[in-house]
């Protein structure tokens, strides 16, 4: 690999953040484009239940100009499932498990 193909690929991933969820991962990763503007990719990696060493990779891409609309939409949603559909449902009881087990390790 040449320098200036390196320097556009080390440009290229801002920041990555991971969120291990069971058999799923979750990828958050800050890119940008050649023009320096950013984007986000969302991606789903699973296991396929026939052959638990193939990864299934469901990918979304962000664009700024949607950030807000998404932020909003996703809240709403979350917020509507939380009020309405689950409201007796403790959701933070993830946030305690995942913090206990990130202790043991």
């Amino acid at each position: 690999m040449n320098d200036a193909s390196h320097h556009d690929r080390d440009r290229e991933e801002i920041f990555s953040k991971r969120i291990r969820a069971g058999k799923r991962t979750y990828y958050f990763d800050v890119k940008a484009t050649k023009g320096n503007d950013y984007f986000i990719t969302i991606t789903e990696s699973k296991r396929h239940r026939a052959d638990d060493a193939a990864l299934v990779k469901n990918k979304i891409f962000l664009y700024k100009e949607d950030f807000h609309k998404f932020a909003d939409a996703l809240q709403e949603t979350i917020g509507f499932i939380k009020s309405n559909l689950l409201p007796e449902y403790d959701f933070d009881e993830y946030a305690r498990r995942d913090h206990e087990e990130e202790g043991e390790g």
